[in-house]
């Protein structure tokens, strides 16, 4: 089947974040919606036949997760990741970001220490600190426009108070699938330390251009034993509000002080939606989702050409995973503050601003190509108009 990626969809609304908060975010409601990470793209049939079919059965009780589920879960991430899981490694979590905070709350004590890799996935911040825990930052080091982890830094920044490092697996918002020899160094010096590992892999079905996803806890025993990871199909699928994402762990002890922490207050029961999608998008969507990512990639290619042919100041830097692209704006030598007039009150385009990833994000905006490619033309137009002097 050809799957239509090019239908314009109007979302407003809807009650979707990226089209009905613009006024609260931005001050205007004239703007392309660039940012927050979802796609703009129709859910596949066989996730909404799926869940027309669960409406139709006309009662929603109290859901109880069929074995299919979790055997749908197990035969995705084998086939697509090369990663066998046991099914008592598997628990539903209501999200990702909830699932760090979870373990912000049962793995860290106030004023101890979390670590984070700036520039990078905001609320890796922000729910340490709400949470008065502490921030620790590791910043990548950036060099020909590509960025890597200072594993010597972090050797040095870990201290006695530091219990957690929270890893974007593929990174966000560099989109970088790192290599197996940079997580393994990772693992054993966050193991030797006592640092346990959450990894964020909610990208990993989303790996561009040849690329592989390595799941962090394949990557050594040292990996395994000391880390917690969770994933989703919502971004691949785009059905992030339908809430669908689940934790691994291996490490047995590990695992049962978590799973009886989710377990206490019921953060593990999914939703009835939650098993339905998830499984049919597992079951059923790989074709979908390949023909997805070559349309992402043919997207980022347009933006990297069309950039480097009417608007060389600003470079795209190639994401080899997911549908957001990392643009360094630097050499229009703008404030941030004056970037961010730019691309909203001149450009009339919602993108995220790049300094909220971390200070190391200033200079950069963060877009959304997970839309059709006639938006993405207009955009570049209206940016442009708005760059020209």
């Amino acid at each position: 089947m050809k799957y239509d990626f090019d239908q314009i969809i109007d979302r407003l609304g809807s009650g979707a974040l990226k089209t009905d908060a613009l006024q609260e975010r931005y001050g205007r409601t004239d703007l392309l919606p660039l940012w927050v990470a979802d796609m703009d793209f129709r859910c596949g049939d066989f996730i909404i036949d799926a869940l027309k079919a669960r409406c139709e059965h006309g009662i929603f009780g109290y859901p109880y997760p069929p074995q299919t589920y979790w055997k749908a879960i197990q035969d995705w991430l084998l086939h697509e990741h090369q990663w066998q899981v046991e099914r008592e490694w598997l628990s539903y979590i209501p999200g990702i970001v909830k699932g760090i905070a979870f373990c912000v709350m049962r793995y860290t004590k106030p004023d101890e220490k979390v670590i984070i890799q700036p520039p990078v996935y905001h609320p890796f911040r922000l729910v340490t600190q709400m949470h008065r825990r502490q921030v620790v930052n590791n910043p990548l080091m950036e060099a020909n426009g590509a960025y890597r982890m200072d594993l010597d830094g972090l050797r040095k920044v870990i201290d006695r108070d530091c219990k957690l490092l929270v890893l974007a697996n593929p990174h966000n918002p560099g989109g970088i699938t790192w290599d197996k020899a940079t997580l393994q160094e990772l693992a054993e010096i966050c193991y030797e330390r006592n640092v346990l590992v959450v990894a964020d892999e909610i990208h990993s079905d989303m790996a561009l251009f040849g690329n592989r996803h390595i799941p962090f806890a394949t990557v050594s025993e040292q990996a395994a034993q000391n880390s917690i990871t969770f994933m989703a199909p919502s971004k691949t699928f785009n059905i992030a509000g339908i809430v669908s994402s689940y934790s691994i762990i291996q490490n047995a002890e590990l695992r049962a002080d978590f799973y009886d922490f989710l377990h206490a207050s019921e953060l593990d029961d999914a939703t009835i939606f939650a098993l339905t999608a998830t499984e049919a998008a597992y079951r059923y969507g790989a074709e979908w989702k390949n023909q997805m990512l070559r349309y992402i990639e043919n997207n980022i290619r347009f933006i990297d050409r069309y950039l480097r042919e009417n608007i060389p100041q600003i470079k795209a830097m190639i994401p080899q995973a997911s549908f957001l692209v990392w643009l360094d704006c630097r050499a229009l030598g703008l404030t941030q503050a004056e970037l961010n007039r730019l691309f909203i009150d001149r450009a009339k385009l919602a993108l995220n601003d790049g300094e909220m990833f971390g200070k190391e994000g200033r200079g950069f905006m963060r877009i959304n190509v997970g839309c059709p490619l006639s938006v993405l033309q207009q955009a570049m137009q209206q940016l442009k108009a708005a760059v020209a002097p």
